[in-house]
């Protein structure tokens, strides 16, 4: 059992990767709506493409209710937050219990 175990632990810590990479890709995202980035830039094109599809449906869900501010991304990092704890940290359980 203990090959399902590894198998669960290095799913885990692949999960946890993906999700913080995500989160700085959100906060890079973030930090570039502060400014008037170029639309044509292969790097800000690469973060729209990739946070758009997750930041529409909250932005959509949380309606006019922000004041104008998108806080968007904040919901989202809290998301990846609680992932990386509940899912990430049940993951790691499971991997000791079967290892």
């Amino acid at each position: 059992m203990f090959i399902a175990g590894n198998l669960v632990s290095a799913i885990a810590q692949i999960l946890e990767i993906v999700l913080e990479f995500f989160t700085w890709v959100i906060i890079a995202r973030a930090i570039l709506s502060w400014v008037n980035p170029d639309p044509y830039n292969p790097i800000v094109q690469f973060l729209y493409k990739i946070t758009e599809p997750v930041l529409y449906p909250v932005r959509r869900a949380m309606g006019k209710y922000s004041g104008g501010l998108d806080l968007s991304p904040m919901i989202v990092i809290l998301i990846i937050i609680f992932l990386k704890r509940f899912l990430v940290g049940t993951l790691f359980g499971i991997a000791q219990r079967l290892g």
